[in-house]
């Protein structure tokens, strides 16, 4: 592991820790043991499932509610890995943890950092996913012990979730410098929360998806 390939995974360092100690702290007014949260930060490795299994459990769901509300929710990842299964190579250890840790930032990460020229480009991906996921793991378990040890006031923390998609967006910008991905996204992102608010997240990218494919496609078709 080089110096930059650690630089270029500090937004998500930035990001995680702070997210990870938010839910760490919520997670503790359920009245687990510190532990649980570090063992759910390695085993779901999901911030936003994570956060939603806060409210279910709160709300009493069972464990099949659970698990189709995450699975709904975590559906996106879905397409995330088909657009990489070419780029992380053939199938092997690592190339199961990559798909494993494959999180909306990692994404994010691994779709506009190109891999140093004296780098192995499977390596260098499975790096930034160990180091993204490590991110998780410490601020869960410092959120989860702070929690259990003193009386915190929770309220507003998972904020910092919203903070951390702005400043991967402002990188994609960067990186992508076209519009129109981002012009789909907004309006498809509109539609869905006015019309399908409780699969808000689910139908945006549906719909995203559905766009940009036919803009392709009349690219393609065009004279």
């Amino acid at each position: 592991m080089n110096q930059q390939t650690l630089k270029s995974t500090f937004p998500v360092l930035f990001g995680y820790i702070p997210l990870g100690m938010a839910f760490g702290m919520l997670f503790q007014d359920l009245g687990y043991a510190w532990y649980f949260a570090t063992l759910m930060a390695i085993v779901v490795y999901a911030g936003a499932a994570q956060f939603m299994i806060i409210g279910l459990l709160l709300a009493g769901a069972g464990l099949l509610e659970i698990f189709v509300a995450i699975l709904l929710l975590n559906s996106r990842h879905i397409f995330y890995g088909l657009s990489l299964l070419k780029k992380y190579g053939q199938w092997d250890l690592k190339k199961m943890y990559l798909t494993f840790g494959l999180t909306d930032e990692t994404y994010s990460l691994v779709t506009t950092i190109n891999p140093p020229k004296d780098a192995n480009p499977k390596d260098y991906y499975f790096t930034i996913t160990a180091l993204n996921h490590s991110y998780w793991i410490i601020g869960c378990t410092l959120g989860a012990w702070i929690g259990s040890s003193f009386q915190i006031n929770t309220e507003g923390m998972d904020f910092a979730l919203t903070a951390l998609f702005v400043v991967l967006l402002i990188e994609q910008w960067k990186k992508i410098k076209e519009p129109l991905p981002f012009v789909i996204a907004t309006i498809s992102s509109s539609v869905a929360i006015i019309i399908f608010y409780d699969q808000m997240l689910l139908v945006s990218i549906m719909l995203s998806i559905i766009v940009l494919m036919l803009a392709k496609l009349t690219k393609v078709n065009s004279p």
